[in-house]
């Protein structure tokens, strides 16, 4: 069922006063991303006339626009995604492990996007890796399926990594696989401290090599000795490495994946209204606990819209990423040495010719049976006669 309030809306009623209100500020990527959400789902894109092969029922359906910021796009990408990863899972519990950024990095990142949340990923990746193979700790190489997020509920700029970890790994002599204890991975606080060794010393070697710029309010940080400056309170503080109880089976894992790979900043199941004084949602907070940690908050429709682009991704920039055993060119391989070691059956041969992939179209509204397409139409353009419903008299289809 249709949201009565979608991310759409807003921008389609108020997308055009913020774009010439902050002309020359917006990125590229963020100007496209609106016009994709606001086009999507609508003639502007084009579509296909669908009918019921029981009960003859038409309606018109128009084509999404697939921008992965579109809170509208993400469930078939999710599905493709998560029916590719189903074969890579193993007979082990999982962790879910959080690497977050404290704020002042953040306010660098928001201004260095692809080179700070590239550097996010490759400094908590690599953390992962060096601890798990010490011989103090795991002694072994994992796998890892990395994915970021760039906000927290009320849309701030909050980037994070959320990291899937197998619950062991191939020993460095490749003989015998190691389970990690059933309720503990690796310590957060080792994690945490040479997380943040590594993330500092390579975001000055970024500054050094001229890849940084800072505008606005951050002018300042352009001058070396005030970038360090910036940095020195965060040298001192504890950065905070979340690591979660096991999931409970591949089931689970999947139900979370699911959740978070294809997420984008706000759902539309969270907007609540837009009116004179803003637009209204639901978030959490996550400083409060049980009923109360479930809010509303209203923000001015132009603070809304900023605040949704804030988590416009760069042009190519990859939010799911592999590492170790599960990195894309060895993932076969090792993938099969790991299930050799926990004696585990392979994953099933897939058949010569495929299932025939699912029907993701919603059933007829009038007897619920199976809607073929009849009929497609171009971008801005109608099919050739409104489709009638064939079951409601009266009613004009959706």
């Amino acid at each position: 069922m249709r949201p009565t309030l979608e991310v759409a809306d807003i921008l389609r009623r108020h997308g055009p006063a913020f774009r010439a209100a902050h002309a020359g500020h917006l990125s590229l990527g963020q100007i496209k991303a609106m016009a994709a959400i606001e086009a999507c789902r609508t003639a502007a894109l084009g579509g296909h006339v669908e009918g019921c092969q029981d009960c003859g029922h038409r309606r018109i359906a128009y084509n999404s626009c697939r921008n992965r910021h579109c809170p509208k796009c993400q469930a078939a990408a999710a599905r493709d995604w998560l029916a590719a990863r189903e074969a890579d899972l193993l007979p082990v519990g999982y962790f879910h492990v959080v690497f977050s950024l404290p704020a002042e990095v953040a306010d660098i990142a928001a201004q260095n996007k692809a080179a700070v949340y590239d550097l996010l990923f490759r400094a908590a990746s690599q953390t992962m890796l060096t601890i798990a193979a010490d011989p103090r700790h795991l002694g072994a190489r994992i796998g890892i399926t990395a994915v970021l997020h760039t906000w927290g509920s009320a849309l701030t700029h909050h980037p994070h990594i959320h990291m899937i970890v197998p619950g062991g790994g191939i020993s460095l002599d490749g003989q015998r696989w190691v389970s990690s204890r059933p309720a503990f991975l690796l310590p957060v606080r080792v994690l945490g401290k040479l997380f943040r060794r590594l993330f500092l010393s390579r975001l000055v070697e970024l500054f050094d090599a001229g890849r940084l710029q800072f505008h606005g309010n951050r002018a300042a940080l352009r001058d070396r000795s005030a970038f360090l400056r910036h940095l020195a309170p965060v040298r001192k503080k504890p950065w905070i490495v979340y690591a979660k109880p096991p999931f409970a089976g591949p089931a689970a894992v999947l139900a979370y994946l699911s959740r978070y790979t294809h997420r984008v900043a706000i759902s539309n199941r969270r907007l609540m209204a837009l009116d004179e004084r803003g637009v209204t949602f639901r978030y959490k907070d996550y400083r409060r606990s049980g009923a109360e940690r479930y809010r509303t908050m209203t923000l001015a429709t132009d603070e809304f819209i900023r605040r949704f682009l804030l988590h416009v991704l760069p042009r190519g920039f990859h939010r799911i990423r592999h590492y170790g055993l599960l990195a894309s060119g060895g993932r076969r391989d090792n993938l099969a040495r790991a299930r050799e070691l926990l004696a585990a059956p392979p994953p099933a041969p897939e058949p010569d010719e495929g299932p025939e992939p699912p029907d993701h179209r919603p059933p007829c509204p009038c007897c619920g049976g199976r809607m073929l397409i009849l009929e497609t139409f171009e971008r801005y353009a109608q099919p050739r006669a409104p489709p009638r419903p064939a079951c409601s008299p009266g009613r004009s289809s959706p």
